[in-house]
């Protein structure tokens, strides 16, 4: 009986440690394409040449990115206080600037108060 009960409770403590695992990970992925914030030399350096590429302002976020054949997403606000989205390729290239509608809507909607 003991070792029944014993086996019970470290099979339920082990199930619930997964689970909380599995909900931490999915917690840190964070962003709404599934793609997470990017650390790391390669995320320095994707910074680095997106603060180039607009000719300064502040970079907020890196990601590891897909669209339009790019590798690396650096949402950057200019010195105007728009915020782009630079999208470049695997060696650090320009492939597109985008307009980053949401953040620019979010900042005029804080202004508007």
């Amino acid at each position: 009986m003991r070792s029944t009960r014993n086996k019970l409770v470290i099979g339920t403590a082990t199930t619930a440690l997964v689970l909380s695992g599995a909900g931490a990970a999915l917690a840190a992925g964070g962003g709404d394409d599934g793609e997470g914030r990017a650390t790391g030399r390669g995320a320095d350096r994707a910074r680095a040449a997106a603060l180039a590429i607009v000719e300064g302002g502040t970079a907020n976020s890196v990601e590891r990115d897909s669209e339009n054949g790019a590798t690396w997403e650096v949402e950057v606000t200019k010195t105007n206080g728009k915020t782009v989205d630079v999208r470049l390729d695997a060696a650090f290239k320009l492939v597109v600037i985008e307009d980053d509608r949401e953040a620019n809507d979010a900042q005029e909607d804080a202004g508007d108060e």
